[in-house]
Formats: C-alpha cells, structure tokens, sequence
C-alpha cells in the first residue's frame, strides 16, 4: 500500500545513505543555524503528543520555530477530541489537513503508522510505545558522529530496560548496518533485548553478546547507552519495583571505563545515573540533547524537500489472523487492516505496525 506523501515511521525503511545525509545535514545546521532560520517561514507543523514528553516535544517545537515555521497541537489527549473517543485515524486525517508536517508521539506500537496511512501530510514517528523511536536514533548517530568521530567499529553497550526500551530498538537496528560494531546488552532476564532486534543485527552482520552487570562489561566499551526503567511500561508497580534499581551507574562503575568511553542516555533519567557522574567530561547525555535540535531541523527540512509517494504497507492480510500483541494499535483501532509479513514458507507472520512475530 502507497501513500501520497513520505513519512518516517522506522529508519529502516530508508536506505543509509539518507540518514547520513540527515545526521550530515544537522552538523551543517549546528555550524551554522542562522543560515537556515527561514528556510520553513509559512510552514505549519502540527505535533500529537499523546502521552508525556519534554525533550522530543520541546527540541521538535524548538526545531520549527528556529526554521522559521510556526507549530500546532496538543501534548494531552485529555484537551483535545481523543477524549471523546475520537480516533487516530480522523485526528490525523483533520490535523493533517492544517499543516504541511504532522509529528506523532503514542503509547501503543503501531501508532504513527496507523496516522500515516490516512495524513494529508507527511508523518514523523516520534515514539510509539516500547516499540520504535527513530528521531532519538538519528540524534544518536549525530552525537556520535560528532563525539566519536565515527559511527563503524564500535563496541556499543546497552543497559537497563532493553524489551521496553524503543530507543535502543532502533539504535541497535541502525548501527548494525554500519561496519565491525558489536553490541553488548546489559540486562536483567526479564528485560532482555527482544529476539527479533537480535535477529536484525545478525542478519545486518554484526554481532552481540549479553552480560549481567556493568562492572562485567564496562571496561570493553567504547559507547554505555544507559536507559530508564521505565515504570508505565509494566503491567503491575510490583513488577517495576522488583527491577528498578538494578543497574546504576555511578562515579566508581566510571573509573573501570576507558578514558574515551562516552555514556549517553535518551532521558528522563530517574536514578540510573547518579548525579557526580555528571561533572565526568565522559558524560554526553545533556549534550545529546541539545544535538537532537539540530537533527530534528534537519529532518524536518528533508521530510518537506522531498516529495515522493511512499510504501506504508507492505505484506497482506490472513483470513482470520490477528496480531497477539495487546500493546499493538490494531488491537486497539479495530478498523485497521491486519498486515503481515511473512517467511519464505509462509509459517511465520510478523505484525507490519508493532513487529510482533506468530508461528502458523
């Protein structure tokens, strides 16, 4: 199925060379802004942010206005027509119709390819549920770009909430495709990265190894991408308070790490970093932050330079197959088509909107 307008829902469906050119275009911007204030004077950007955010909403709001554009929307269902019921599908077909670029954050997987199949505008994905959250990886790629000086023959560690956590889903799905990476999960059990992202970077050829604890694996890093426990994403505050608090990194944990290792996180932190770690020149997550403006001002540039239709859907409905995942936006939106995609022998289905894989 094609859309009229291109949207970015998942990085992977760009080639590389088109995030490069959108991490290559942010470090122009950040050299220079004041060359590109203008560039969306008269443009609207409308922004659904349909659970709580403050860096993704504010650096998107920031990124418009230094373009020159103006903003719409709401940050709390509760104000708007969601209250009553109204779907994804006619608030984006109406809030679409105003404005040029419509930016979606949603609590369900699916959610802003559920918008993008009826918006009238292009569609930026920012964050749906634990699944995908492809703008926090391009500010990632533009943190390391910058910090790293390279985004190839990196040992990236990755700790903390990795089944919920949608940014290290899509930072690990990115740089798998770039050249001798290697991956090294840090979790608990029952936090462990999802099998079909493990499956993605063997099959892109990197490679990945699992570990308990940070003391185990910090001195081999040259990246710790910490991350949240995140407590909305658990069923039960019991199941949350059973994990919380497992891996926290502080100022001793720091002194095993190399002297150029970088720590980065997505923010919110809650205590997962302890402040003194702060002060360490190490320390890029505030930094990473303000790069995410910059990258954002890049995106939105390129989303509304180039105009071509897109492919949202791209496998087909099974008589009688839903999706299993309860946190799926077509367990929630029923008028949703149910698309999968399949193997070669037709056994295996994998959800088009949240990923979730069954056996047939």
């Amino acid at each position: 199925m094609f859309t009229e307008y291109q949207h970015l829902i998942d990085l992977s469906d760009y080639p590389v060379n088109w995030w490069k050119n959108v991490v290559s275009l942010g470090e122009e911007i950040r050299n220079d802004p004041a060359r590109f204030a203008h560039e969306c004077d008269g443009k609207v950007m409308a922004t659904l942010f349909y659970e709580p955010s403050t860096r993704t909403q504010m650096s998107f709001q920031t990124a418009m206005i230094r373009l020159g554009g103006k903003i719409i929307g709401f940050d709390n269902p509760a104000n708007s027509s969601v209250s009553k019921g109204e779907t994804i599908k006619d608030t984006t077909k109406i809030v679409s119709s105003y404005a040029d670029i419509l930016v979606i954050r949603h609590p369900v997987a699916g959610a802003a390819k559920a918008a993008a199949l009826t918006a009238e505008c292009p569609v930026i994905n920012a964050g749906d549920g634990g699944h995908l959250h492809p703008t926090q990886t391009l500010t990632d790629l533009l943190t390391l770009k910058i910090e790293k000086k390279k985004l190839s023959g990196l040992t990236i560690g990755m700790c903390g909430d990795l089944i919920n956590g949608r940014t290290v889903h899509s930072l690990c799905k990115a740089l798998s495709m770039f050249e001798n990476n290697k991956f090294v999960f840090i979790s608990t059990p029952e936090l462990r990265m999802p099998a079909y992202i493990k499956d993605i970077i063997k099959a892109n050829g990197s490679t990945f190894e699992e570990a308990d604890t940070l003391e185990e694996a910090i001195g081999d890093l040259d990246v710790l991408y910490m991350t949240r426990i995140q407590q909305e994403r658990f069923a039960s505050r019991e199941e949350y308070l059973a994990q919380k608090n497992t891996y926290v990194l502080d100022r001793k944990k720091m002194q095993l790490a190399k002297p150029d290792m970088i720590v980065m996180h997505p923010l919110p932190r809650v205590d997962e970093i302890t402040v003194d770690v702060d002060e360490d020149k190490r320390a890029m997550y505030f930094t990473q932050a303000k790069y995410g403006v910059f990258v954002r001002m890049a995106l939105i540039l390129t989303m509304l330079r180039e105009k071509k239709q897109f492919e949202i859907l791209k496998g087909r409905e099974y008589s009688g197959v839903v999706c299993d995942n309860p946190r799926c936006i077509t367990n929630h939106e029923h008028y949703l088509p149910k698309s999968f995609r399949s193997s070669r022998d037709e056994t295996l289905l994998e959800c088009e909107f949240c990923d979730e894989r069954k056996l047939i």
